[in-house]
């Protein structure tokens, strides 16, 4: 693997040496950074990865890892080579309880990320992935027609295991009547979304003390969706959320924002049921009903 990254290192470093321990390599000057390589079935997810960071970093600089190699769309070695990654390291610790950086992120995501937007419409150019679960991603004109494809994406691998029936029932029925209701009269722009922003994803950089994330699956969509995953597995304090809709207010209708955020949650508990089975298909059902009774 040394061969992979030391062109790319001597680059940036000309005059250093490089230690290789993977994923670290540490150069004589006392930078490091994180790189891998993975199998040629995985070229789509280290696409995914570096393409999302690559976005992050030009809408919000520092927030997350800077890419500086990696595998591209359009590399034509990158069927017959293993995929590569390499980024900046950084030493990082858990958010959790953290009021100071939590406004910090907050601030950030409003102001920055979720202030990018896209000109060519809804979704994202290539394929990204949810843990393991692959997001077609494409182009959509409507944020509607991209979350309802989002979905009915994780319906139809649902469907591919032969179980889950109510839930996929259930499930084109929030496609049919609950999106087109809650989500056609928003007056929105595409923005930049991290996609998977739990608390995993989220720490604090320990050398400078700054709020950071990383492994996104992103796309452009509804700012809010951004928030859903955190909303379920927690890790956040209060002062994040609280920083964010101060820096970026709660899309109108108003009075519908908690609705969009069960809707928003449902793409997560499904994906969980895809990734995980059935002990996140009761949570998945129990949103699904709340939400197609809010709308007889």
């Amino acid at each position: 693997m040394d061969k992979i990254f030391l062109p790319h290192l001597q680059k940036i470093e000309p005059h250093a040496q490089f230690t290789f321990r993977f994923p670290i390599i540490e150069s004589s000057l006392g930078r490091k950074y994180y790189a891998k390589v993975g199998s040629l079935s995985e070229r789509e997810q280290f696409v995914g990865e570096a393409e999302s960071l690559r976005a992050i970093h030009n809408a919000a600089p520092g927030l997350a890892p800077q890419v500086l190699a990696a595998v591209g769309p359009d590399d034509s070695s990158a069927t017959s080579e293993p995929p590569y990654f390499l980024s900046e390291y950084w030493d990082i610790k858990s958010l959790t309880s953290n009021h100071k950086a939590g406004e910090e992120l907050g601030m950030r995501l409003a102001a920055e990320l979720h202030a990018y937007k896209s000109t060519t419409g809804f979704g994202f150019h290539v394929p990204t992935f949810c843990g393991a679960t692959r997001q077609d991603n494409g182009w959509y004109q409507t944020w509607e027609e991209c979350y309802s494809a989002m979905i009915g994406s994780l319906l139809a691998k649902l469907r591919d295991k032969g179980r889950f029936s109510e839930l996929c029932t259930k499930g084109e029925q929030v496609r049919s009547k609950v999106i087109p209701f809650l989500l056609r009269p928003l007056e929105i722009e595409p923005v930049l979304l991290h996609g998977d922003l739990w608390s995993g994803n989220a720490g604090i950089d320990t050398l400078l003390g700054q709020p950071v994330i990383f492994d996104p699956s992103s796309y452009y969509g509804h700012n809010e969706a951004d928030l859903a995953i955190a909303r379920i597995f927690g890790g956040f304090p209060r002062s994040f959320f609280e920083k964010y809709h101060e820096h970026l207010p709660k899309t109108e209708p108003v009075d519908q924002y908690e609705l969009r955020a069960d809707l928003y949650e449902l793409y997560h508990y499904l994906n969980h049921t895809v990734l995980f089975g059935s002990s996140y298909a009761g949570s998945a059902l129990r949103k699904m009903t709340a939400l197609l009774g809010a709308f007889p």
